[in-house]
């Protein structure tokens, strides 16, 4: 099942960034008391007494017409379209705006479920103007202020009183596959190209985002589920070109998946925000490979000296497949499914607590960690911990006295000995004495 989405709009400096940050519990947004401060969407996942969903902070509406105001209004209309409950701010302590009737317009064409928040609801000024915002015709309002917590938990309670606890969330078995990537570089093509070739598509599963379809397809007997595909292709011709859409609409996907497709444009070679995406997906634990698209059109430079350049380019990922194929000629295309079944076994993979041991031991005594202080890193025993991807908690003397490239080190002494190719490992250090 997929996560909830809540949308923040409003018009500038009602306090979205502030009440964004209190949601998350963390300071992502910036926040300045100038109004348009906040151009582009910020997009977390977060949780309420166990209710996980998506928070999208968005840009304030203005009538005024600057030239970034159009592109602000434009992704704030894709992050209602994204969302299933709208958080409409508004700001108590100066009234009703034209601004805010604007907002109201917008919001009423959604048919969404709309929560109209009176900010800085802690003030005289707001106690004056609290009735006549139920004139923009809503059923829900709710007087908070985001700074000194009135009305907080209320919002909350009304927010995410039909989304699910996280333990009744049902876990898909089947593998779930996500095509993420830039604009324009291919994506659409990809997921037809994987539905039509020689695929069986069984069923669409309609999402909880209105317009998000997966779709399942079977390949070899086995079921497989393609995330948000008629998403992509719905939606891809109007807001493609719309840079920070695709990048919501990937972190969305990658979230929803287990293996992660990182498509690259031959032809354009790699740019820094297909990087940034793959860093995404791996800070995510999700499995990933690298699908160089439109490969047909490339003549002079050879496999091997692309791989290269992907291999420098992504010293994150140098654990993660690559693919060089043509979605639109179909070229190349049957080297793809049997990657991801394989990495699709590797996020899943266990091993056997007596082997970790053997190998984690074997790679300490070959290579001793450096002493700090004249204490040295000791590791007494491993075990593994968790899948999806593979996580291994090592017991020790002091956690402190590991350093990143010790970690590094024993990462790879795993990845030399099991197969672990596609999917990123975790490992975890515990003072054997309990004291975390």
């Amino acid at each position: 099942m997929k996560l909830p989405t809540v949308a923040i709009v409003g018009r500038p400096n009602v306090g979205k960034s502030t009440l964004f940050n209190k949601i998350a519990h963390e300071k992502i947004s910036i926040i300045e008391d100038i109004p348009g401060v906040t151009r582009d969407r910020i997009y977390q996942e977060v949780s309420y007494q166990n209710k996980p969903f998506y928070l999208i902070d968005t840009g304030g509406i203005d009538a005024q017409a600057e030239k970034f105001n159009q592109e602000i209004r434009i992704q704030t209309e894709i992050a209602i379209q994204e969302a299933d409950v709208i958080i409409f701010l508004t700001d108590g302590k100066e009234g009703l705006t034209e601004n805010d009737y604007l907002v109201r317009d917008i919001l009423r064409k959604s048919k969404k479920r709309i929560i109209v928040a009176i900010n800085k609801s802690d003030t005289k000024e707001a106690e004056k103007n609290l009735y006549d915002f139920y004139e923009l015709g809503f059923d829900t309002y709710i007087p908070i202020s985001a700074i000194h917590n009135k009305g907080y938990i209320d919002l909350m309670d009304t927010l995410t009183q039909d989304f699910q606890e996280k333990d009744h969330i049902d876990e898909e078995k089947r593998l779930k596959i996500s095509i993420i990537g830039r604009p324009n570089v291919g994506k659409s093509s990809l997921t037809n190209a994987i539905l039509n070739e020689e695929r069986v598509v069984v069923s669409d599963l309609a999402g909880t985002t209105r317009d998000s379809v997966d779709t399942v397809f079977k390949y070899h007997g086995e079921e497989y589920v393609l995330i948000d595909t008629a998403g992509i292709r719905k939606k891809g011709k109007i807001f493609e070109s719309i840079e920070k859409y695709s990048l919501l609409r990937s972190m969305k996907s990658i979230d929803q998946s287990d293996i992660c497709l990182v498509v690259i444009d031959a032809q354009e070679g790699i740019k820094e925000q297909d990087k940034h995406i793959a860093g995404y997906a791996i800070g995510k634990g999700k499995g990933i490979i690298i699908v160089i698209n439109k490969w047909d059109t490339q003549k002079e430079e050879s496999i091997t000296e692309f791989k290269k350049i992907v291999r420098a380019e992504f010293q994150f990922a140098t654990y993660a497949p690559i693919v060089f194929l043509s979605a639109l000629t179909k070229k190349r295309i049957h080297t793809l499914m049997p990657e991801i079944i394989k990495v699709g076994e590797n996020i899943h993979r266990e091993i056997k607590t007596s082997l970790l041991n053997q190998v984690i031991l074997d790679a300490y005594q070959l290579n001793l960690p450096p002493t700090y202080k004249t204490n040295r890193l000791k590791i007494y025993f491993a075990n593994q911990s968790g899948i999806k991807p593979p996580k291994f908690t090592l017991r020790v003397n002091s956690k402190k006295l590991v350093h990143f490239s010790y970690y590094r080190y024993l990462e790879n002494k795993l990845r030399e000995n099991f197969e672990l190719e596609g999917t990123p490992i975790l490992l975890q250090f515990k003072n054997r004495n309990g004291d975390d």
